[in-house]
């Protein structure tokens, strides 16, 4: 650290530290990362690219805030911290709010319109339909802007990050990193393609994968529908998707239930539509579920797909990736009857088509009783509306259920904050059911860099995708023809046609280490930063982003791609409910910044515990900022003593004791930062903080303010400008714009580059102030009580304490007498400490 002469304003204040250093950083590039040429001098940070979709929140404050704190306590370790910021503007909420900012719908099909003028589109009833190209041009228009209001934010709460490093998840450079990965998976045969049953949200008609999937309770009711025997009989079955009887294949038993095992290996007839389904046992029946047999349809829930699988039977899909009932009849559906049933639905909605065929079920007498209302968990895509559905379709995925083991075992070696987050992990990996479904039938996304061949009636050959070159990426195949093809046969018999599908948003971010690292780009920067340290996130994502960037570390290059993870919790509302864009109840952090400034914003998310959900609460950022300002003022007054001589020491008892006390808080924040406990780093700090203001500083004042410069004068001074020089760097990570401003008084570097500070192993006997803080306490008691001014004279105080106390009271005796205005200070031997004042008459 570099001091100077000490420079201190009239009047210390917060407003507009924020602009004013913020400004001065980057001028300076005092986060800049400069890469030492040793990986083990190198902190890196994987750090969580937002979603670019609107406006951050408070909720983004709270965790990125933490991050931060860690980069700047690595930083002052002497760390070369490696602090990337990136966006992720690509996927479905990009979409979606780009088709509500400008009233518009893709449609592929459409030419493009370089004349297209997105205004036209606000004033229109009806959405207007763009081409592909015309709707991505208005995607990375809006994104543009949303990023730089993002990172105006992020400078302004003080983040220390290197922003020549940001990226965005549609960037050119993220786009051939996802597309070289991908296209190096399918080499190694971990990523194919292939037709079948999808999870499919017909809102975005797009399929999603199981760790999209949320259950939300969805009303209903439940049908008892008659099926037919061959001699008259009936099977009563209970169901909740009655719309789905044209695509009914079997009924299925539990292979013990008596009730049904004599009809094992027959045949029934389904109500109204005349198909004929055999009856099959599968131990994946519920026999206390409804009437204990239940109708197979492809596909109504996961179930009927894995019956469907496992038993071989026949596919009749009726349900479109519009949530609409196809035009066509399902194969096996041949009877003339059952033909005209299934017309009346044709085109018809689920909800729509569901009443019609309860309706046909009533006119035929095969509905028992009326529907009974029931509420049950539905399966919802996280961020859609409508139910699933599950419709086949040709989606590419990238193994996972093969590597559930080594996925265990790499969540065992990484190091969890907090460590029973892991569970979550591992509950995860060991639920998988499926592999990771990656393709998306979106359009602003990361191109699957794929064509396929057309033979010569112009039909695809998708076994045999065409790859693209790895020297020309990145590629788009909607306008990219492929190797060893011209332009022209696009579409024609003989020629080819691209993928039209993306990749899954996760599938590139979950790639960011590759990405910032420079994997493939960069060999320097990738041996110095991969894999990274530290990879902080929140805890709802870890069956997403993390996991899945596990995985893509697993596949490749075999290693973890960090080596710490920190988990976040949510912010909760004053009805302790988690604050959410869906829910509209999220806060937007402009205005607490305007109205508190960072630092206090900074405080209150440094009080919010890895992985504990945090009440927003103002109140405590009013703490934040009287701890800012505080901070200010006493730097003021430490500053505006006289400097220490150059050969000052600090040779009193009392002075000895505060920095021994001081030597403690630096090895517990130490320790809890490490550990990346910055709540209890702060506590720690700010209790010996408060405790320095109250308590020692009025001790000392006196002697501090000697006019006779001596030993014991010199010793305050030298004891209270080394705690002052502490404080301000244990406080730097959290309260970064005071801490810089009041720094600045008396040095000419950066606190932010300073030495994190180290205890000084000075022998001291710590319980003096801590003694001395009892009786100057027990002084102000008395005077409050009476209330008398603190400057009052005292005219006795005793003090009684065991010998050991007495003694260290009596060396502080002068100070004490100072400090309280005690005319007698009597130290009496007893078997625990008791102060006694008296004031005069």
């Amino acid at each position: 650290m570099v001091e100077s002469a000490a420079s201190v304003p009239d009047r210390p204040a917060l407003d507009g530290l924020d602009n004013k250093w913020s400004a001065q950083w980057e001028r300076s590039g005092v986060y800049h990362f400069q890469a030492p040429g040793d990986r083990a001098a190198v902190f890196s940070i994987d750090t969580p690219p937002p979603t670019v979709s609107g406006s951050l929140h408070v909720g983004h404050v709270f965790s990125y805030t933490h991050t931060d704190i860690v980069a700047r306590f690595q930083r002052m370790l002497g760390m070369r911290v490696f602090y990337p910021m990136g966006w992720d503007d690509n996927g479905l909420p990009t979409e979606r709010r780009v088709q509500n900012y400008f009233n518009v719908r893709c449609d592929p099909s459409r030419p493009y319109d370089p004349d297209f003028d997105p205004s036209a589109a606000a004033g229109s009833k009806r959405a207007v339909e763009v081409s592909r190209r015309n709707f991505i041009e208005l995607c990375q228009q809006l994104t543009a802007e949303d990023e730089q209001a993002f990172e105006q934010l992020w400078r302004r709460l003080g983040l220390s990050v290197d922003w020549r490093l940001t990226y965005t998840t549609i960037g050119p450079h993220a786009q051939r990193i996802s597309q070289l990965a991908f296209l190096r998976l399918i080499q190694r045969g971990e990523a194919y393609h292939s037709e079948a049953p999808t999870l499919w949200d017909v809102g975005f008609r797009t399929a999603v994968a199981q760790a999209e999937l949320e259950d939300r309770e969805h009303a209903g009711a439940w049908h008892r529908i008659a099926f037919h025997q061959p001699d008259g009989g009936r099977v009563m079955v209970e169901t909740t998707r009655p719309e789905l009887l044209p695509a009914c294949v079997a009924l299925i038993a539990h292979p013990d239930d008596e009730r049904y095992k004599s009809l094992f290996g027959s045949a029934v007839t389904v109500p109204v539509f005349g198909l004929s389904v055999p009856v099959l046992p599968h131990p994946a029946a519920e026999p206390d579920r409804g009437a204990g047999i239940a109708m197979c349809c492809t596909f109504g829930d996961l179930t009927d797909v894995q019956w469907w699988r496992e038993l071989g039977l026949a596919t009749r899909t009726i349900v479109g990736r519009d949530g609409r009932l196809l035009a066509d009849p399902p194969s096996g559906l041949d009877n003339p009857a059952g033909r005209r049933a299934y017309a009346e639905l044709a085109g018809a909605t689920v909800a729509t088509a569901r009443e019609r065929v309860v309706a046909m079920l009533r006119d035929a007498g095969d509905l028992d009783g009326e529907p009974r209302p029931t509420v049950r968990p539905v399966k919802f895509y996280e961020k859609g509306d409508k139910p699933l559905e599950i419709v086949s379709s040709r989606q590419w995925f990238i193994r996972s259920l093969a590597h559930q083991e080594a996925l265990l075992r790499r969540g065992a070696q990484l190091r969890w904050f907090p460590p029973y987050m892991q569970a979550r992990y591992d509950d995860w990996v060991r639920g998988l059911n499926s592999d990771w479904l990656i393709s998306r039938q979106r359009f602003f996304g990361v191109p699957l860099p794929l064509w396929y061949q057309l033979d010569e009636a112009g039909e695809p050959r998708y076994d045999q995708p065409i790859l693209a070159d790895e020297s020309t990426l990145p590629v788009d195949p909607s306008a990219d023809p492929p190797p060893g093809y011209p332009a022209d046969q696009r579409g024609q018999p003989g020629g080819f046609i691209g993928d039209p599908d993306v990749m899954d948003t996760w599938a590139t971010s979950s790639l960011t280490p590759q990405i910032v690292c420079g994997w493939e780009s960069d060999p320097e920067r990738y041996a110095q930063t991969f894999p990274m340290d530290l990879r902080p996130q929140a805890h709802d994502i870890i069956r997403t982003w993390l996991f899945a960037t596990v995985l893509r570390a697993e596949l490749d290059p075999g290693t973890l791609p960090w080596h710490n993870t920190v988990l976040s919790g949510w912010i909760l509302d004053p009805d302790r409910k988690k604050m959410s864009k869906s829910k509209g109840n999220v806060l937007t952090p402009m205005g607490l910044l305007d109205e508190f400034g960072a630092d206090a914003v900074r405080y209150w998310a440094a009080n919010g515990r890895p992985g504990t959900d945090t009440a927003f609460d103002k109140g405590q950022m009013k703490v934040g900022r009287r701890l800012a300002t505080k901070l200010l003022n006493i730097s003021k007054f430490v500053l505006g003593l006289p400097a220490p001589a150059g050969d000052a020491a600090i040779t009193e008892a009392l002075d000895r004791s505060m920095l021994a006390n001081l030597d403690e808080v630096i090895r517990q924040a130490s320790a809890a930062l490490h550990r990346f406990d910055h709540t209890a780093a702060l506590e720690q700090t700010e209790r010996f903080f408060w405790f320095f203001c109250d308590d020692y500083v009025e001790l000392v004042k006196a002697r501090a303010y000697g006019e006779q410069a001596g030993p014991a004068t010199e010793s305050a001074r030298m004891a209270l400008r080394t705690a002052l020089s502490v404080l301000l760097r244990l406080f730097a990570p959290f309260l970064p714009y005071a801490t810089e401003e009041a720094w600045s008084w008396w040095h000419d570097d950066s606190v932010h580059t300073s030495r994190w500070p180290e205890p000084t192993a000075a022998a001291a006997d710590g319980a003096v102030v801590t003694l001395a803080s009892s009786v100057i306490r027990a002084i102000r008691k008395a005077k409050s009580d009476a209330k008398q001014s603190m400057r009052a004279p005292v005219e006795l105080v005793r003090v009684v304490a065991p010998e050991d106390q007495l003694a260290a009271v009596d060396s502080i005796d002068r100070d004490l007498r100072a400090a309280g205005n005690v005319t007698d200070l009597v130290l009496e031997p007893g078997s625990e400490l008791l102060v006694e004042v008296s004031l005069p008459a």
